[in-house]
């Protein structure tokens, strides 16, 4: 039972950041650091463009932030959304996604434990 929990909140951890978009207008220097190609010095340069800037509109904002060019900016894409600003988000988005990756992450933590079970 306890391995079976520990499987469970493993995977419940591993889908909210597998599965979630970072918010370039919300996100902090350690979520935009978990990005792939992004790291302290990146993740600054964003947070620095968004104080001066209001946020970002598009992706593609991002070339306009020193140390990204296309190629960052085409791997980032999927990865990284924009909506809202960075003085206001709505709430709705993120508890309905929270809650997909939830459900997601309890049923393969259900097929899991049946693997196991089959063991």
């Amino acid at each position: 039972m306890k391995r079976m929990l520990l499987v469970f909140i493993a995977l419940v951890s591993l889908s909210f950041s597998a599965f979630a978009a970072v918010n370039l207008n919300t996100a902090t220097q350690a979520e935009l650091e978990t990005l792939e190609g992004v790291g302290p010095v990146k993740a600054q340069a964003i947070l620095d463009y968004r104080k001066k800037n209001g946020g970002f509109k598009s992706i593609d904002d991002l070339n306009k932030v020193p140390g990204f060019g296309d190629k960052t900016v085409a791997s980032l894409k999927g990865k990284v959304a924009v909506s809202g600003s960075a003085a206001a988000t709505t709430a709705a988005p993120t508890d309905s996604m929270a809650k997909a990756r939830a459900a997601k992450a309890e049923k393969a933590a259900a097929e899991k434990a049946a693997a196991d079970k089959k063991k």
